[in-house]
């Protein structure tokens, strides 16, 4: 591909982007995020949520299985956060965002689908 058209895809790209932020979807999940953000107990939960699921995920991917313990934690944690209401919106409007993204996502993608299935 030249860069021409490297250069047309990139563009193509950018204006997605500042449309995907002008959605509603978008929207309602930054708006649930910034009420996240001003609730600092939640806030701190929902950070150390994901800490503890990356360092999960990378002990998985090194070949290491989380102790006993680091599950129990994570589990609780997310039992925790699932009492609240705030991160309960959270997953749902990221949720609403990611169908929008999957559903562009298949649209161009379409074309190499297409063409494995030929």
């Amino acid at each position: 591909m030249d860069n021409l058209m490297n250069d047309k895809l990139t563009e193509l790209a950018t204006q997605l982007q500042q449309e995907l932020v002008t959605t509603k979807e978008f929207g309602d999940l930054k708006a649930t995020y910034e009420r996240l953000k001003a609730d600092p107990d939640t806030f701190q939960l929902f950070k150390q949520f994901q800490t503890t699921q990356m360092q999960l995920q990378q002990k998985q991917m090194q070949g290491t299985q989380p102790t006993q313990e680091e599950i129990a934690n994570a589990q609780a944690m997310a039992s925790k956060m699932g009492q609240s209401s705030i991160i309960s919106d959270l997953m749902k409007n990221e949720k609403a965002l990611n169908t929008v993204l999957g559903d562009v996502n298949d649209l161009v993608t379409k074309p190499l689908m297409e063409l494995y299935r030929s």
